[in-house]
Order: structure tokens, then sequence, then C-alpha cells
């Protein structure tokens, strides 16, 4: 494994699993891979606004996790619960920032409101997810960062002209701080899901080819997690042929995204 792949054996609390940090942890596929790891034997920290949420997700593995509640985009709050996490359950092993959201934008309901707000949400806050994490990592000499970007981000999608650049930016930064994280011995993980059966998804009104029940995808990302690729793709078929997408010409690439999604 490059960097700290094995860091997860053993963690500071001297468990099988660590401390693992999860935000959007209060559904979809946060909380189903909040669920796995600490099944797994991770004492695991939850974020996500919505307390209720938070509460429910906990009440699944009461004895290895707990809550913290945290809106991402305030950068102070971000820092203060990294603190806080560190301070009762110890260093963080392994942090998924994967906080999110997603808004259908296309020419009839274009916003810079709607592109500004899952911009906070979707590259703000894992930026402020890293600013918090990278020097405490640094100064250990080791840690697990995974970044949750999507497919979108690899070439545009219909109604996906807010959400899709935020994805794209996610993809670049990652590959942009890799080698500096590999120096450092921080190992560093951009995950790209396809379509996932979440309520996110929900709000697409287009067809979704290969469409993945969360729990699947949970198993998929924390198999990913454990192994020693940079980026983890999943469903595998599907993120395959959008790897493909990406050298076509624009003459064949439009045409094909109309087939696929009926859009």
């Amino acid at each position: 494994m490059d960097g700290t792949g094995g860091n997860m054996g053993k963690g500071s609390d001297g468990g099988s699993q660590g401390v693992a940090w999860i935000t959007g942890a209060g559904s979809g596929i946060g909380r189903a891979l909040a669920i796995h790891l600490a099944n797994a034997g991770a004492r695991v920290a939850l974020s996500a606004r919505t307390v209720d949420d938070l509460t429910a997700a906990v009440q699944m593995v009461p004895d290895r996790m707990r809550m913290f509640p945290l809106d991402v985009t305030d950068r102070e709050a971000t820092a203060a619960t990294v603190a806080a996490i560190e301070s009762r359950l110890g260093p963080i092993d392994r942090a998924v920032l994967n906080a999110g959201t997603h808004s259908p934008m296309s020419l009839e309901d274009f916003s810079a409101d709607t592109a500004r707000r899952l911009m906070e949400v979707n590259y703000m806050g894992v930026i402020h997810g890293l600013e918090a994490l990278l020097p405490r990592m640094r100064a250990r000499g080791r840690g697990q960062l995974a970044v949750v970007a999507s497919v979108a981000g690899y070439r545009g999608l219909p109604t996906a002209a807010a959400y899709g650049p935020t994805k794209a930016a996610l993809i670049n930064l990652c590959e942009s701080l890799k080698p500096d994280c590999d120096r450092a011995g921080i190992r560093l993980q951009l995950v790209c899901p396809g379509f996932i059966d979440t309520p996110l998804t929900a709000r697409n009104s287009f067809r979704m080819p290969d469409l993945m029940p969360v729990e699947d995808a949970a198993r998929e990302l924390a198999d990913g997690l454990d192994g020693d690729r940079f980026e983890i793709a999943f469903p595998r078929r599907f993120t395959r042929k959008l790897k493909l997408a990406r050298c076509l010409p624009y003459r064949l690439y439009f045409p094909l995204v109309r087939k696929a999604t009926g859009a």
C-alpha cells in the first residue's frame, strides 16, 4: 500500500479499527458506511447538520458511534469539531469527507444562488475538513483521508450544471494534493460513486443507469478504503463506461449521454 495504508489495523484507542470520522453521516452512503465501519470494530464519529438523523444513526451501533453535529460550511465549527473528536475519542485515523448536497439545475432554472450553495457545501465543506485534519495528520506522520466526489465530475451530465462542477473541483483537488500527502505519510483517496439509491439521487428526473443500493455502495467504499487504490469508483461496470466516455470527442459524447439518460 502507498502512504499509511495499514494504519487502520490498530487505532489510537487500541481497538482493531481505530477512530473514523464521517461527514454527511446522517443519511445515504455516509450513514451506511458509518454503520459498516462500526460493526467492523471502528469507533466512529458521525457529523451532519440534522441532529435527529444523527441520533437515529448512532442508535444502530450505540457502543461504537458518537455524534458530532456540524454544518461543514462553517470553517470555525469544522475545526472545533475535529478538536472535539480527537479530545473525546483520540486521534482520527481515517476521515471520510462525504457531506454534500445536490440540486438539479437545467437551463430553465439556472441560478447563481444554487451554484454558490452547492459549491459552499460540496467543495468548501471538504476544504474546511482538510484544513482542520491535514496539520494534525502531518504532525503525526500518518492518517487516511477519503474525499467523496462523483462520476458527475468526469464530464458534464444533464441537470448537473451546479453539482458536476463541484465534484470536478474535488477530483482536481485530490490529484493536486496526493503527491504532498504521500510525502507526509498521509494516504489520500478519491471516491467517485455512480448513481446510488439515496435521497439525493431521488431528486433526479432522468433515468439513472446501474442505480446501486446504498448498502452495496457502502460495502464497496469500505473495501476500497482497506485497499491501495487512489480512486475508489463504483458500480464498476458503469464507472468504467464513463471513464471511456471521457476520451470521446464531443460529437460522440453528447449523443451517447442523450441515449443513456433519456435527457
